[in-house]
């Protein structure tokens, strides 16, 4: 989480940062950031139910009605600054903007027992951050939870939402499993490359 927060302290827009945070660690986050002397300033806040609550909690603090909104999986710690400002620029123009990559594999979909090839070209991987204007993401946000929201972007599209995809970067790995911990950390030390695949 702290180099997520650092990665946008760094970005040109500087936003003002919010920490949705199940309540039971806000306790374990404040001492790792007083061991680690983390001063980063930011708001934590607590999380919800689901990924959406906890944007909506998120959402609801922010008094700024003009304000673009990123929002980031802290488990993205690898996102350059050049993502985030694109993100940000992106969205101030055409209201949204959502980091997605290519696919580099052959993709196939298994339906009712059926695996069927699409065509890889046609394919993006969803990332974050994904950045909004915030009135037309907190009017998106006024829907009834679905199982079916992933992401904020299946959340505006719901709401009838063209969502705009922008370059993404390979590089903006989620850490889910240990082993994506050992590959961030060889990310980590190559030279920064302003413009990745």
């Amino acid at each position: 989480m702290m180099h997520t927060i650092e990665a946008f302290y760094n970005s040109t827009y500087q936003p003002k940062i919010i920490v949705v945070l199940h309540a039971d660690f806000h306790t374990y986050w404040k001492e790792l950031c007083a061991e680690h002397q983390f001063n980063i300033p930011h708001q934590l806040i607590s999380g919800g139910e689901t990924r959406f609550h906890s944007v909506k909690n998120g959402l609801a603090i922010i008094k700024d009605t003009d304000a673009l909104v990123a929002v980031h999986d802290a488990v993205r710690p690898l996102t350059s600054t050049r993502v985030i400002d694109e993100a940000y620029n992106h969205s101030k123009l055409h209201g949204n903007a959502i980091v997605a990559v290519k696919s580099r594999d052959s993709i196939r979909q298994l339906k009712n027992g059926i695996s069927q090839h699409l065509h890889r070209e046609e394919i993006y991987l969803v990332q974050t951050p994904q950045t909004f204007q915030l009135g037309l993401l907190r009017k998106a946000y006024e829907q009834p939870f679905d199982n079916t929201f992933t992401d904020d972007a299946s959340v505006a599209e719901h709401s009838g939402v063209k969502i705009n995809l922008i370059e993404g970067d390979h590089s903006n790995i989620k850490i889910t499993f240990p082993e994506d911990i050992a590959i961030a950390e060889v990310i980590q030390k190559k030279p920064l490359n302003t413009k990745q695949l």
